[in-house]
């Protein structure tokens, strides 16, 4: 593993929990077109799975997940189910069969990942026409256009320059990123939840750029806008509807 790849799972590790607590979770309707449109339902291969949000959704849909990440933090934290075995494993070194995965789905994580490398092991590792699924979120919307400033000015203001290389390919929703297998559309899909303040404010502190503005200057620098937020959001046990745009790359090997 390179020293820029180490950097950033020792990032996400330093988020685990936040991350485990506040990450979204991915549409339904997403895994079961997934489970449709793979050759069987045996096996899926979750890598980057971080702390197991869409690990879970698969088990409910295939026999059994493998789930990993680089992280040992964010494999610790991850969510337990009957059907899925979590390992520590990078993405080009899954350390699983050849020929035997019907599913490979990458939430959120492909942009870390050494791509010439990994796609090599995505086609060791699957059958034939097994689906490849890659998929990641942008900035949060609420509906208020002051809440979603705060936030705006907090993501792309304070912590510019604290996300680590990689992310800009998210902000472009993986246009420039090479996927080269014969695509498949997706069905139309929506990425909506209702949250609370404080449950907004610990996904904001899973960031990982958060993490390393705290190991850089030793404050948190969500706390000022947590004040912020909190003038704009009014009672902060009720919950408001987030949203966020859903990107989908999806091809066969």
């Amino acid at each position: 593993m390179t020293d820029s790849r180490r950097d950033v799972a020792a990032t996400f590790g330093g988020v685990a929990g936040e991350y485990a607590a506040a990450r979204p979770t991915y549409p339904a309707a997403l895994v079961d077109w997934l489970a449709d449109v793979a050759p069987a339902r045996d096996l899926a291969w979750d890598c980057g799975c971080g702390s197991g949000q869409a690990s879970v959704a698969l088990a409910e849909r295939f026999a059994h997940v493998v789930a990993t990440d680089a992280s040992s933090a964010q494999i610790a934290a991850a969510a337990p189910h009957d059907r899925v075995t979590y390992r520590v494993a990078s993405a080009e070194h899954s350390g699983l069969a050849t020929g035997s995965v019907d599913a490979v789905t990458i939430a959120q994580a492909l942009h870390w990942f050494p791509l010439e490398q990994f796609y090599a092991e995505v086609r060791r590792v699957a059958r034939p026409g097994a689906v490849v699924a890659a998929w990641s979120y942008h900035w949060l919307t609420t509906g208020d256009d002051a809440i979603d400033a705060i936030v705006d000015q907090l993501a792309t203001g304070t912590l510019a320059g604290y996300w680590p290389a990689g992310r800009e390919h998210v902000d472009n929703e993986y246009a420039d990123l090479d996927f080269p297998f014969p695509r498949i559309d997706p069905p139309p899909l929506a990425m909506t939840q209702d949250w609370t303040l404080d449950r907004l404010l610990t996904y904001l502190r899973s960031w990982s750029s958060v993490s390393r503005y705290r190991d850089q200057h030793g404050v948190d620098p969500v706390s000022p806008v947590a004040e912020e937020l909190a003038s704009r959001w009014g009672d902060p046990s009720a919950a408001r509807p987030v949203r966020w745009p859903l990107t989908v790359l999806a091809g066969r090997t």
